[in-house]
């Protein structure tokens, strides 16, 4: 689990270790990710810290990963750069900025774990998206979110033949209790995802 902050991450991770999964936990901060762990308390877990946009520590968070539990079943990227900007309000690092979070992370991911799981013939990379509908209020995030439909595309005709559903979760709306996305009843699509056979594999379910 890449990006286990509260909300959709923890939901998904808790989801994932009661069907008696070990998970490596990773998140930016170790504070977030040590309040994930307790969270899970008697799961097999392995938190780690890791900036998504620093590719070494990344890919070496996801080493130990591998070491610790092999070849994942399923990789879930949950890492966003949530913010409110309309076209014009960022300047070209922070929109690069953005985009190192919501899509090169993910990338980064994708090629690290899914050429092994590919050689294997099973698993699946499942990618938290967002914005079905591009919004001005949230440009860069729109934009982000686009870049991630369009990758789970891509690693679907580049490994899927091999046995690796790739597909997101797209969120429509504000996370939340009382909202309309509950995280427990989102992080259950998750499980869906992975849970489908090849004839039904699906790229994307909005919710």
């Amino acid at each position: 689990m890449v990006g286990v902050g509260p909300g959709i991450g923890l939901a998904v991770a808790k989801r994932f270790v009661r069907e008696g999964m070990s998970a490596g936990l990773i998140a930016r901060s170790e504070s977030t990710v040590k309040a994930a762990a307790e969270q899970l308390a008697g799961a097999d877990v392995l938190p780690l810290t890791a900036d998504v946009t620093d590719e070494a520590g990344l890919r070496s968070a996801l080493d130990r990963i591998v070491e610790a539990y092999g070849v994942p079943e399923v990789v879930v990227y949950n890492a966003a750069l949530i913010q409110s900007d309309r076209i014009g309000d960022l300047t070209a690092q922070q929109h690069r900025d953005a985009w190192a979070v919501n899509v090169v992370g993910a990338i980064t991911t994708a090629a690290h774990l899914a050429p092994a799981m590919a050689e294997r013939g099973s698993g699946s990379f499942l990618i938290t998206g967002g914005m079905p509908l591009p919004k001005p209020d949230y440009a860069s995030l729109s934009l982000g979110k686009a870049g991630v439909r369009a990758l789970v595309t891509l690693l679907h005709q580049q490994y899927g033949a091999a046995g690796v559903h790739a597909a997101s979760v797209t969120v429509s709306g504000g996370v939340g209790p009382g909202t309309g996305w509950e995280p427990d009843e989102i992080a259950n699509h998750y499980w869906r995802l992975h849970q489908q056979s090849p004839a039904d594999w699906i790229e994307e379910i909005v919710i």
